[in-house]
């Protein structure tokens, strides 16, 4: 079943926790090389006020993206929030959710 686009949305803001600045430096480090990232950060700074009005079809279609990996990660994986170098926090990072701050 799929999600409706405001639950999309709400999950979408509540996983992606990483304002732009901060992905877009998390990004540029050796560590990471998401573009999946990259268009999170367009996402983000083409919608600041997160108006849902304002998402087109392509940026909700890689909303649900982000929100399927982040929850199925966070199911997963405790190390992340426990060992920010695991390679789980790192990669919940790409996309855009720092598991430190939840």
């Amino acid at each position: 079943m799929v999600k409706d686009n405001e639950t999309v949305i709400e999950e979408f803001n509540e996983l992606v926790n990483m304002p732009p600045q901060e992905l877009e430096a998390w990004l540029k480090e050796g560590s990471s090389q998401s573009s999946g990232g990259r268009k999170i950060i367009e996402i983000l700074k083409k919608n600041p006020n997160k108006d849902p009005a304002a998402y087109e079809e392509e940026d909700l279609a890689h909303m649900r993206k982000v929100v399927a990996y982040c929850k199925r990660h966070l199911a997963q994986e405790g190390k992340a929030k426990q060992d920010p170098e695991s390679k789980s926090a790192r990669s919940l990072k790409n996309w855009g959710h720092n598991p430190q701050k939840t």
